[in-house]
């Protein structure tokens, strides 16, 4: 990771966990762990977990709510070896730079999301509350 001064400095946490055999064919969970000393977020830490899923949906509701921002790419999907310890290591590195680097720091996205604040801070987020 580059030195340059990041939203949430290098304090900004992934952690994988092992996966029971019961969820083996379910999609993979990344945990966030956030501190942050950004006025717009509620808590200056938090840990949620979130699916890809909730990813690309947050991705797709950045884009419309702010349009005039280029909101970037997620890492590819993976549909083999998505437990392997380099497959996981490498989504939650792509997830981390897109959360960081693009979205949580940029001053539209605090001010113009209705979810952004809910994504990364609320245990209990569910997409099904908005829109």
């Amino acid at each position: 990771m580059s030195s340059r001064n990041l939203p949430f400095g290098n304090n900004t946490r992934y952690s994988t966990r092992e996966v029971p055999i019961e969820d083996m064919y379910n999609e993979p969970e990344s945990s966030l762990e956030i501190e942050t000393n950004i006025p717009s977020f509620k808590y200056k830490s938090s840990s949620v977990r979130r699916r890809y899923s909730d990813f690309e949906w947050f991705r797709d509701t950045l884009k419309s709510e702010v349009p005039s921002v280029n909101i970037p790419n997620l890492p590819g999907k993976v549909f083999t070896n998505r437990f392997s310890d380099q497959v996981i290591e490498a989504r939650r590195a792509g997830l981390e730079t897109f959360l960081q680097m693009y979205v949580a720091g940029h001053p539209l996205l605090q001010t113009g999301s209705k979810v952004l604040v809910a994504f990364i801070q609320d245990p209990n987020f569910s997409n099904n509350l908005y829109f």
